[in-house]
């Protein structure tokens, strides 16, 4: 059977096939430490997982849901972006529940984009964004993130090209990779150019609550909600990635949109899993707290291990990795992370994953316990 054309515009994800190898040093012995994916280790809160436990015996529990989730789980996510970011949504229209924010880009993409249409990606950035561009028959045009300009794009530059056909722009902050921030003023910039050139901007925002002392949304600035559509996730704030939980928000035509696609993917969210969503959406500062203090204690490890290597990062980026610049003189950054990989049994993300900017930098993942960073240490 010939497999659809839609295939050859995309390549299997870098980790999936990565992973592979790394899983065959383990099964001939090898001792991985795996540094590479941003996966929490760390388990949900007691309530979120007493709350799973007390649902599943609820009426109706195992029925299908609705296809905008729970009123009480838009609820719970209107009240935490309210107390949360201050801005105020609401929960009827202008929330959609996703199983995971990663299917939100499918769903985006489907909604908004005709074949031919452009969308501007991120270099260095998620690499999911520009497979499913492809996927959908979108055309890709990235623009530069660079350390010199703290990884925010030059939109005055941006703004001198043909942007005729752009249909959607893809932003994330705080950044993934580099875990750089963007403030008010640059998030108004970039709606601000997003309206100038009628482009859908999509901030994709699921670490705005790991190591990050002033979080933030776009939303919240006057008159993104129109031109704007936002991701966020409870994958890395609640440690719950394999839950599969996550949200877009945004004016109730975009969201709209969005759902006409997703009723046509699933039949709903399993009913425990949002209650347990709920329930971590109405966790205490003493969470937060808690977690950071995690993090924190795992990346002043990380600090060290990266010095071991001879790399620099920024000590105030944020979210759940490192993001290292490698020395100078040092091999191209796939070459560097395999040497370490078969010579130190340690997986490192290359920086090449997230695009050419990448290239010249390494990525650490937090999600690591403390104990095997000091072994890493170790063993350089």
């Amino acid at each position: 059977m010939v497999t659809a054309d839609r295939l050859n515009s995309v390549q299997e994800y870098y980790f999936s096939k990565k992973l592979r190898e790394v899983r065959g040093l383990i099964a001939q012995g090898k001792p991985i430490i795996n540094m590479g994916i941003g996966s929490p280790d760390l388990a949900p809160s007691p309530q979120v997982l007493e709350t799973l436990r007390d649902s599943i015996i609820e009426a109706g529990a195992h029925q299908y849901q609705s296809y905008q989730g729970l009123p009480q789980l838009r609820e719970a996510i209107a009240d935490f972006y309210q107390q949360k970011f201050e801005v105020s949504v609401d929960p009827d229209t202008e929330i959609l529940p996703l199983m995971g924010s990663k299917e939100g880009i499918m769903h985006i993409s489907m909604a908004f984009l005709n074949e031919g249409d452009e969308v501007l990606l991120p270099n260095p950035g998620y690499p999911t964004y520009a497979s499913v561009t492809n996927l959908v028959g979108g055309t890709t045009v990235t623009y530069d993130l660079k350390a010199e300009n703290g990884w925010f794009p030059d939109l005055e530059e941006l703004s001198k090209k043909d942007l005729s056909k752009v249909k959607l722009m893809w932003i994330s902050y705080p950044h993934m990779p580099t875990g750089a921030t963007a403030n008010m003023e640059q998030l108004k910039s970039l709606v601000d150019f997003a309206n100038a050139n009628q482009i859908l901007l999509v901030n994709d925002n699921p670490y705005s609550f790991v190591l990050s002392s002033d979080p933030t949304s776009i939303l919240s600035i006057e008159g993104a909600k129109y031109c704007t559509l936002e991701l966020n996730s409870l994958s890395k704030t609640f440690n719950m990635a394999g839950w599969r939980v996550g949200m877009v928000l945004g004016s109730a035509e975009h969201i709209n949109a969005v759902l006409k696609v997703k009723s046509n993917m699933d039949s709903g969210m399993f009913y425990g899993i949002q209650k347990g969503a709920i329930a971590a959406l109405q966790s205490g500062p003493e969470w937060f707290e808690a977690l950071d203090k995690v993090y924190t204690e795992r990346r002043e490890l990380m600090f060290q291990l990266a010095d071991k290597l001879g790399c620099t990062y920024d000590k105030n980026a944020v979210g759940m990795f490192v993001w290292c610049k490698l020395p100078k003189g040092a091999e191209p950054s796939e070459e560097f992370i395999d040497k370490v990989l078969y010579d130190k049994d340690i997986f490192i993300a290359p920086g090449t994953i997230f695009g050419s900017n990448g290239e010249g930098y390494i990525r650490f993942s937090l999600c690591v316990k403390e104990e095997k960073i000091k072994e890493a240490i170790e063993r350089f």
